[in-house]
């Protein structure tokens, strides 16, 4: 089994770093290629996280041992230590957090002798041993990393991390009793629990894109059967003390974005743009450029006729003394002031409008106009059209009726003139129509003919 395992790590190993060494050969480049891959080392600060590298996997390998250092529970006096190894691909999110996909192998061992305890001794047992091998263990987990910013290192080389997660895993354990009978549990069908890891590390980077992973992970499982013996109280938990190879995916002149300095990496653009602009400066002095610039700036200070703008803005120059001008230093337009003719309106005009008010007609109780109405109801809208006029309409009614039957039936009188005016053209601004129902009479209701005087709707012409 121990050479299986070894063979395994190594072969994983071998194939890793030569899909690594493939990824580094690269072809001559040209100038212009060679800034490309500049800028990309060294991406302005807030580019987002696409001028980072990072996904990454890693491979590991390490010892397993049944307990972990917080103590608790162990089912066995005595823990050995076995060999474990797995792999990952990660997911940083931002410069200090990331997700994390583990997959994990090992085997562990425990006994009950009594010459070589690491633990608090077992007693009554019915076991004297048990070996579970762990054919798989699979996690999501958040990386934290605790120290990737340093404000006296523009570049972090070391990183310390934490992690925690959750996932399954499955097992099959198999146990000794005192008379040595050897027994696989559950039918040697492999058991699947829950598994919470809980790690601490470091990572270094030893190499552009290669960093060196170092932990310890404590991990607790949601059973006490990892040792094939229930014994409460509590679960069994197991720690695996490993090392191994971070890889950074994508394109190799990106950074990771896991040891990234975000302070640096400011100070670095700042830097840089103040670099690119001296040697600008220096570059053009004395020379035609910088002529030119002290001309632009001449004319932006200069104000020949005094109206306010720059000669370098100036499309209208020497504007007169005091001249009112826009943004571009022509005059602005004089607005000419018109003055309103006012309408007066004649005895003709009003003649017209008393013969509508004599010939309006409505059907009984209703605000539908009759059509012998419609004549002097036409001149009307001629008037009000060809003289540009406004128009009152007052309704009112007697007092037959609830009060609020007469204002309705006043109002929509009203508004049936009004409607029937804009159907000829009047624009609809210059109608006002109102009702007032039985509250202003001109007449007495206690007569018929008082009654018929009430029942009217006034118009009155305005400008």
């Amino acid at each position: 089994m121990k050479t299986n395992l070894k063979k395994s790590i190594m072969l994983l190993g071998a194939v890793t770093i030569a899909n690594f060494t493939f990824a580094q050969e690269t072809m001559p480049k040209s100038n212009s290629d060679m800034k490309l891959d500049m800028a990309k080392e060294n991406p302005a600060p807030f580019s987002g996280a696409s001028a980072y590298r990072t996904w990454s996997f890693g491979v590991n390998g390490g010892i397993l041992a049944p307990t972990v250092v917080t103590g608790g529970n162990n089912d066995f006096s005595n823990w050995e230590v076995n060999a474990g190894y797995g792999g990952y691909l990660k997911k940083q999110l931002t410069h200090n957090f990331g997700l994390q996909a583990d997959f994990f192998r090992g085997t562990l061992k425990a006994d009950n002798s009594t010459s070589k305890t690491k633990g608090p001794v077992i007693s009554n047992t019915p076991y004297s041993s048990y070996k579970t091998e762990i054919k798989w263990d699979a996690t999501l987990s958040g990386v934290y990393n605790i120290g990737n910013f340093n404000i006296l290192h523009r570049q972090s080389y070391v990183t310390p991390y934490i992690s925690a997660g959750a996932g399954l895993m499955g097992f099959q354990p198999t146990i000794t009793d005192n008379a040595g009978l050897t027994t696989n549990l559950n039918n040697g069908d492999n058991y699947h629990e829950l598994v919470v890891p809980v790690a601490l590390g470091l990572k270094f980077m030893v190499a552009k894109g290669v960093n060196l992973d170092l932990g310890y992970k404590m991990n607790f499982v949601d059973s006490d059967i990892l040792d094939g013996y229930s014994r409460a109280p509590g679960n069994d938990k197991f720690s695996y003390g490993y090392g191994g190879l971070e890889f950074a995916l994508g394109n190799k002149n990106k950074p990771q974005l896991a040891f990234v300095n975000p302070a640096a990496s400011l100070e670095k653009d700042y830097v840089a743009k103040y670099d690119d602009l001296k040697a600008q400066l220096d570059a053009s002095k004395n020379n035609t450029e910088v002529n030119m610039l002290k001309d632009k700036i001449n004319q932006l200070m200069t104000d020949s006729d005094g109206d306010g703008v720059s000669d370098f803005y100036d499309k209208c120059p020497k504007t007169p003394n005091g001249t009112a001008v826009d943004g571009s230093g022509c005059p602005l337009p004089v607005a000419k002031i018109t003055k309103p003719v006012t309408y007066i309106i004649t005895d003709e005009d009003k003649k017209v409008v008393n013969d509508a008010i004599k010939n309006l007609e409505f059907d009984l109780a209703k605000s539908t106009i009759r059509p012998s109405s419609f004549p002097t109801l036409d001149k009307v809208a001629n008037l009000i059209i060809s003289k540009n006029l406004s128009l009152k309409l007052a309704g009112h009614t007697d007092s037959q009726g609830s009060d609020s039957y007469n204002m309705k039936l006043s109002k929509d009188r009203a508004e049936a003139v009004k409607a029937y005016l804009v159907s000829k053209g009047v624009n609809p601004s210059r109608v006002e129509a109102t009702g007032y129902g039985e509250t202003q009479p001109i007449d007495t209701n206690k007569t018929a003919a008082g009654r018929q005087n009430n029942r009217r709707v006034e118009f009155t012409l305005f400008n």
